[in-house]
């Protein structure tokens, strides 16, 4: 493949050897001026071909409207989708409050160059990875305390544009927006560079090296224009089928699931054979107190409704022997009966969220906080009762 590169303060062009020309956009995400330059590039070179740095997930999402108002809340939390959606929220939230501030629509020039796109009639080809499975493909590969860590780094980031540095913002109009938002936990996960960024920028080389058409423009943030450059030039990514794949749980998360709740009924038997009636008894209600307890303040502190708050305190001691249930998917649904929400919580969803006080108001937003303290408080109450359970043999 031959890389005849012609370079521009905005772009840099490829040709490639099929005949193809590929013009790179390296644009800001943050910056009106990118934006302009985005639309008046497009009708200019009336190009055949638009790639974007969206997938097809947030290409239907600026096309339509109505994306929250349509949401099924329930069928989230019984597809085990309720935390991804959740730290989707999270980075969508610090993406607006960025935006806010130098006042522009969030992705801008994305929803400039489909306008435009569609004004010349060119085809649109969403060239990013789904960030479900860029956000599985990072949640999967870390332990219990990094994703803990990476939750609360999160949470913590709800408050953090409001500290912005003219500094940081001018370095962040170079990076992708997701490692703006990562940069503290990628320095203790180094492996969130490879997966946020460079499995990345082999996905975008390859759906804008193989989009249809001859002249082509290609949409894509700053920080990705190198990677993009590299991978269309020496051929070595990865093929869209290996990028896309969710690496498995891992041997140790499975056989973790099935030991936990085996390891517990074990320490049940043997209390009740070596310490009598009375130990196996303290120990069964260390284990209903222990998990009880923590699941209930993982409620509290998504103020759940009074209902939703029992049923996690109920649920956790037994749901944390079985490996298949959840105590938040449990707690989860009551919310969601007990506090149904209404068309009007969907609709203020894009509003909601840059706040933290929005983020707890929102009924819908609220389902997904009780889902996630409620699995977080089980797990640390299981943590915690293993311990109590066998000092009753000593």
């Amino acid at each position: 493949m031959k890389n005849l590169e012609q370079e521009n303060n905005n772009y840099t062009e490829i040709v490639l050897s099929e005949g193809k020309i590929v013009k790179l956009i390296g644009t800001a995400h943050v910056s009106k001026e990118s934006a302009d330059y985005v639309k008046k590039v497009i009708l200019e070179e009336k190009v055949d071909t638009v790639c974007v740095e969206l997938c097809s997930t947030r290409l239907e999402s600026i096309q339509n409207n109505d994306k929250w108002r349509n949401m099924d809340i329930i069928k989230i939390i019984r597809d085990k989708k309720a935390l991804l959606l959740f730290i989707n929220l999270i980075l969508a939230s610090f993406q607006k409050r960025i935006a806010k501030k130098f006042d522009i629509q969030p992705g801008q020039e994305m929803i400039n160059a489909v306008n435009a796109a569609k004004e010349i009639d060119a085809v649109i080809i969403p060239a990013d990875r789904d960030i479900q499975i860029t956000l599985s493909r990072i949640w999967r590969g870390m332990g219990f305390f990094k994703k803990l860590k990476l939750l609360f780094q999160l949470l913590l980031s709800l408050g953090s544009s409001t500290d912005i540095t003219e500094e940081e913002i001018e370095e962040m109009k170079q990076e992708d927006i997701l490692k703006s938002i990562l940069i503290d936990v990628k320095k203790s996960h180094p492996e969130i560079e490879r997966i946020l960024i460079d499995e990345r920028d082999m996905y975008l080389a390859e759906k804008i090296k193989n989009a249809p058409g001859e002249k082509i423009i290609a949409v894509v943030g700053a920080g990705h224009v190198p990677g993009i450059k590299k991978y269309i030039a020496d051929n070595t990514g990865k093929s869209i089928e290996e990028l896309n794949i969710l690496p498995s749980a891992g041997n140790a998360g499975k056989i973790l699931k099935w030991l936990i709740p085996a390891a517990v009924f074990g320490i049940f038997i043997i209390g009740f054979l070596m310490g009598g009636k009375n130990a196996g008894a303290d120990m069964i209600w260390f284990w209903i107190a222990a998990n009880g307890i923590f699941a209930g303040l993982g409620a509290i502190f998504a103020l759940a409704h009074p209902y939703t708050i029992i049923a996690a305190i109920l649920a956790a001691p037994l749901t944390s022997l079985n490996p298949m249930i959840a105590a938040g998917w449990v707690s989860g649904l009551v919310e969601a009966f007990a506090r149904k929400p209404k068309v009007k919580d969907f609709e203020a969803i894009s509003e909601d969220i840059l706040t933290i006080k929005g983020f707890w108001r929102n009924s819908v937003i609220r389902i997904l906080l009780v889902v996630v303290f409620t699995n977080i408080g089980s797990t640390i109450g299981t943590m915690a009762a293993l311990p109590l359970m066998l000092k009753v043999l000593h």
